[in-house]
């Protein structure tokens, strides 16, 4: 059980740094290294995805906590918008884990690593949004994050960049866009981690100590390390555009997400 708690410990400094630096929960990080663990470990091949996306997903409810902590001293945190986006983000997060544990494996792996592709690309190649002028009604909001809350659920990612990235583009600066993203982040870990307790709760097969889809030994590692380092990375985050950073981050998504297609195929 515990011969992998450096890697959890290390995996989660790295998660938990970047978590509050930029706003992202980090299942882009952790499902393909997670998977990689479980699959060294022996688990299940047909479960190991599952698995890695509930561990990550639990993990941000405790990582969102320590980070949007720090973004909310800097006062960086749209409480009204975050308010408004959370019935979106749950329904929509439920719904995406529920349908994760129908998924043949093999399709959801596609689908992550192409959303992995997709960010890096982004991050390394794409311009920032330009702030925009349209309006943020409720209507809105509820749909655009029930559409972003199945999408993280699906691939444990994703949510928190474009929660930044919509945000920006209507006219919130980028500093409280990635601060309201980590808020948002909690509601959305909560119903992700609901459902793939609820999907994975007697299934046969699954690893001792596993409490649905979530792995507790992983969990508990990447928390310790995650929720130390999440508030320095926030304090960098209001010092520095991280422009660099970014750009490193989004090439080790790269070589992750393709280490991760190339295992399972």
């Amino acid at each position: 059980m515990f011969e992998w708690w450096w890697v959890y410990l290390a995996l989660g400094a790295f998660v938990g740094f970047f978590a509050g630096l930029l706003g992202i929960g980090g299942g882009a990080a952790m499902v393909p290294v997670l998977a990689f663990i479980y699959a060294a470990k022996g688990f299940d091949p047909l479960q190991i995805v599952h698995l890695a996306l509930g561990t990550s997903m639990a993990t941000i409810l405790f990582t969102s906590v320590s980070s949007v902590r720090a973004h909310h001293r800097h006062g960086a945190v749209n409480w009204s918008i975050a308010k408004r986006m959370a019935p979106g983000i749950i329904i929509g997060t439920f719904c995406g884990a529920l349908l994760a544990s129908v998924l043949n494996v093999r399709l959801l792996t596609v689908v992550f690593t192409l959303l992995i592709y997709y960010i890096s690309a982004q991050m390394l190649f794409g311009k920032k949004p330009e702030a925009g002028a349209a309006p943020m009604t409720t209507a809105g909001l509820n749909l655009s994050s029930g559409i972003i809350g199945v999408i993280s659920s699906l691939t444990a990612t994703g949510g928190a960049s474009l929660v930044v990235a919509y945000l920006v583009k209507r006219g919130i600066n980028i500093h409280q866009a990635i601060g309201t993203a980590a808020a948002i982040g909690w509601p959305l870990a909560a119903a992700g981690t609901a459902g793939f307790l609820v999907t994975g709760f007697g299934q046969a097969g699954l690893p001792a100590y596993s409490l649905g889809f979530v792995y507790l030994p992983a969990l508990a590692g990447i928390v310790i390390a995650s929720v130390l380092l999440a508030p320095l990375g926030a304090r960098l985050a209001h010092r520095t555009p991280g422009a660099l950073l970014k750009k490193i981050f989004a090439a080790v998504l790269f070589t992750l997400a393709t280490k991760m297609l190339i295992s399972f195929f």
